[in-house]
């Protein structure tokens, strides 16, 4: 979208207050304008102040930090926990099922379960899976192609990372339909029954499937993972199932959001489109750039203030939901410029100051893991098809509603012209 289309686009509403109380952000989804083009929203609450009262699911009221400086500090602030034992204000909210992850741990906790991750999460591994990605790339192309057109999610920006991401830790194909719904159903609830009962379901597959790497020392992340050490440390099994939770579900939503929106805004900004074709040496600018201009994580995981903490002049009490919004902060208009313009040939120290893989020691273990798959992905899909264009006019594109985290495309239409 230019910045043009920006202006044009009405603002969502944001629920105001009567005078002398507070305003209230929307992150429900109720508003079908929040949900298709949620950056007006933004931009009206940082005009509006730095942090509001945000109205999240289920009724229930946290707050949402819109100020791209305090956004970046919040995420490495000490008095925003992410033990979720520091949560009083929402004294009925349900903990996890799927055990203990660095996402949701504290230093030392945190420091602990990411180093021993992190010796199985290496670079030099994720390097090595380059050409099983193309491959798998390359028979989702085939299978698609031919067509002449398809759903873009369904037929490829889906099943690659998910299928990428179970080999890694060894899900058999024959499993990997109900994880995906088990994950989706978890992710964006259809009801809260339906949530529990997913998580329920996903706890005893994962259960199922660690007890099988155990007996088998299975070779595949997961496999290792049960074996790894450090001194003499183990991940517990209440570790394991946490972890293996964390990085299946973010390993494959995440990354199918990236490749879809990056597919989906470059075809919109064709002169963007034109560049890329001309120099594949831009394709990490465009992936950057993507996860700036339409990342697919809207707000930060949940963070619960230790202490009363004051923002802007706004008094935080200890015990509350906070959330930072990293899709206001990568279109800070102090560290980007033009920030409502997809420009690809950005100045790549300024693409480095996007926060959409996060910030501070919680930022994402599989960015790497993640940029791999959406560079492969796109680079392939480009070259095979240089017809490739929209099935559907942009107005209609079917965003799904707000997952508090996510933005992704339910589908995304395209047909592939002449493949060469």
């Amino acid at each position: 979208m230019t910045q043009t289309e920006a202006e044009a686009t009405p603002a969502p509403r944001v629920h105001e207050a009567p005078a002398g109380t507070e305003i209230i952000a929307d992150l429900t989804g109720a508003d079908p304008a929040f949900t298709a083009n949620p950056y007006p929203y933004f931009a009206k609450l940082r005009a509006l102040g730095p942090v509001h009262r945000a109205r999240v699911m289920d009724g229930r009221i946290g707050w949402l930090i819109v100020d791209p400086h305090e956004a970046r500090a919040m995420m490495k602030d000490r008095r925003f926990s992410t033990d979720a034992r520091y949560l009083t204000a929402w004294p009925d909210m349900g903990r996890s099922a799927i055990g203990t992850n660095m996402l949701q741990a504290d230093p030392p906790d945190h420091t602990r379960l990411r180093r021993l991750v992190a010796k199985e999460f290496t670079p030099r591994r994720i390097e090595a899976l380059r050409p099983r990605i193309q491959e798998i790339t390359d028979e989702l192309l085939d299978a698609m192609v031919p067509a002449g057109r398809a759903d873009l999610v369904r037929s490829f920006s889906l099943q690659l990372p998910l299928a990428v991401i179970c080999e890694l830790f060894g899900v058999p194909e024959k499993d990997r339909e109900d994880f995906h719904r088990w994950s989706s159903e978890m992710s964006a609830p259809p009801s809260q029954e339906a949530g529990q009962a997913a998580g329920e379901a996903m706890a005893g597959y994962l259960g199922s499937l660690i007890a099988g790497k155990r007996a088998d020392n299975g070779n595949d992340l997961l496999g290792d993972l049960v074996r790894t050490t450090d001194a003499g440390d183990r991940l517990t099994d209440q570790e394991l199932f946490g972890m293996a939770f964390l990085l299946l579900v973010a390993g494959h939503e995440t990354t199918n959001n990236l490749i879809a929106s990056a597919v989906a805004t470059l075809l919109r900004h064709p002169e963007q489109l034109a560049a890329l074709r001309a120099d594949y040496s831009l394709l990490d600018s465009a992936i950057e750039e993507t996860m700036r201009y339409e990342g697919p994580v809207e707000v930060s995981a949940f963070r619960y203030t230790t202490e009363t903490v004051v923002i802007g002049g706004t008094e935080i009490p200890a015990g509350e939901v906070v959330m930072s919004g990293l899709a206001s902060a990568s279109r800070d208009p102090e560290r980007f410029s033009d920030p409502e313009s997809f420009n690809i040939l950005r100045d790549p120290r300024e693409l480095r100051g996007h926060i959409g893989f996060g910030h501070g020691i919680h930022a994402c273990i599989g960015a790497p893991l993640a940029k791999l798959e959406a560079g492969i992905a796109l680079r392939s899909l480009l070259e095979r098809c240089p017809g490739l264009a929209l099935d559907i006019d942009p107005e209609q594109f079917a965003w799904r509603p707000p997952t508090l985290f996510l933005r992704s495309l339910e589908r995304l239409p395209v047909r592939f012209g002449t493949d060469r």
